[in-house]
């Protein structure tokens, strides 16, 4: 079952975020797995399904269970669900059933795996990849990844804060062109796979090629660690075509429904 290793990849990357947090908890409670990083950023303080939900009524169970823990401390959040896990009856209601708690759908994530990249189509800029350790690389992934993804500064950047973050499973690296900072990516490996997250260009180097090279370099850093070449990765529209050429394939999906 293929979206297993894109649903661990997942809930193993949050758990690594939530876990470098003086706020952060990572709890298994019933069917749910929370990974909250205890931040302002909703989408990081994340409750997922960990086991088949076989009914609505379990659907709902599940989804309070997650809203007692996030109301007792007054947090924001988002509930990240792999649809593969509901039955046609839940997955059919499961609007619904999040709308009665008090989450929306905010976006459906197509989740996708390679077992092997395929080879580049087009030449791709020559970026000097740095990995994510000190204040400069730090400034430049958060910098990046507020802008691609439209949030304010300070909330990316107390995501990932802690130093900690890089050194314990989640590797943050930023792409260079002519000595800027251009392009952003992460990986992490777990559930047999090498998950990427973060994938992101600044806006005046998009459809440039820069994305996919700081990828390739990091996923070739990660084969060259762990010896692991399948990859997975949740898709937005705005990539998704570009991984197809890459190799991926969809798997499953990923509906995203926020506080």
């Amino acid at each position: 079952m293929d979206f297993r290793t894109v649903e661990e990849n997942l809930r193993q990357s949050f758990r690594l975020l939530a876990s470098s947090q003086p706020a952060g908890e990572v709890r298994e409670a019933g069917g749910v797995t929370i990974a909250s990083a205890g931040v302002t950023f909703q989408m990081f303080n994340a409750a997922f399904l960990s086991a088949p939900v076989e009914s609505d009524r379990e659907l709902d169970r599940r989804i309070a269970t997650a809203r007692v823990h996030f109301d007792a401390r007054g947090l924001a959040w988002s509930y990240w669900v792999c649809e593969d896990w509901l039955d046609k009856k839940a997955r059919r209601r499961s609007s619904d059933a999040f709308k009665k708690r008090g989450l929306y759908l905010a976006t459906v994530l197509p989740g996708m795996l390679a077992e092997k990249l395929a080879a580049p189509v087009r030449e791709l800029p020559r970026l000097e990849v740095r990995i994510v350790g000190d204040e400069k690389t730090w400034s430049a992934f958060c910098e990046i990844g507020a802008l691609c993804f439209n949030v304010p500064l300070a909330w990316f950047q107390e995501v990932f804060q802690d130093p900690q973050i890089w050194t314990n499973g989640f590797t943050g690296y930023v792409g260079y062109l002519d000595g800027e900072p251009v392009s952003t990516a992460a990986t992490v490996v777990a559930a047999g796979a090498v998950g990427i997250y973060n994938v992101a260009t600044v806006p005046r180097h998009q459809r440039s090629g820069c994305g996919e090279a700081v990828m390739r370099s990091a996923l070739s850093r990660a084969r060259q660690e762990h010896g692991i070449e399948r990859t997975i990765l949740q898709s937005t529209a705005q990539g998704f075509d570009l991984y197809r050429r890459m190799g991926y394939s969809v798997v499953t999906n990923v509906a995203v429904y926020t506080s």
